[in-house]
């Protein structure tokens, strides 16, 4: 009996999650002054939908409890948007505000790319990019990070903390993306898109 309540229960709970979005993969590494991260996540919303929630700078806030300022930026002088985001987070007892601020290449196949002004943000040399592609009825996303802190990092336990701090950070957002998204298309079905 036991048994048949426990299948139950994760049948249960797999029916529910199914549809949900979900974090495939995540690697984070650092080497030679450098970190690196790329993830994986599947969205149960359309591609155009999600594309448009990460096109969307002025969203960032409504997703990522870390940052705290986000917009959309005038085009620069090569007609390139533009963007800035205000990161607001702590590592044990070191609290930071960092700024990215920099142009975003958006390609017609579903790839956006964001390059961070070494002048106008506190890294050295930060650069990001989104792949989407539709998958299973949904969406699956690849994102690359690289940067270069232009700030002091404690030696040691410093890049152990920060590339925990990224692992956590990301999977928070992911319902909230996917939410998003999925008022997005539905905004579309209504209007008759």
């Amino acid at each position: 009996m036991r048994r048949g309540l426990i299948a139950l229960v994760l049948w249960i709970l797999a029916v529910n999650g199914a549809g949900a979005a979900d974090l495939v993969s995540l690697e984070v590494d650092y080497k030679d002054g450098r970190y690196s991260m790329e993830s994986i996540a599947w969205f149960d919303a359309d591609v155009d939908a999600t594309y448009e929630v990460f096109s969307d700078w002025d969203l960032s806030t409504q997703f990522s409890s870390a940052i705290v300022e986000a917009r959309d930026l005038d085009p620069d002088e090569q007609g390139r948007p533009g963007f800035y985001i205000r990161n607001r987070g702590c590592v044990l007892f070191f609290c930071k505000s960092l700024v990215r601020e920099g142009y975003v290449e958006e390609q017609d196949d579903y790839l956006l790319q964001a390059y961070a002004n070494p002048e106008k943000s506190d890294f050295r040399f930060c650069e990001e990019s989104w792949e989407f592609v539709e998958q299973d009825g949904g969406t699956r996303v690849r994102y690359i990070l690289k940067f270069e802190p232009d700030f002091w990092v404690p030696p040691g336990i410093g890049p152990y903390m920060i590339k925990r701090k990224l692992s956590s950070d990301g999977g928070d957002a992911l319902g909230r993306i996917e939410a998003i998204a999925q008022e997005y298309a539905s905004s579309r079905v209504a209007i008759g898109e």
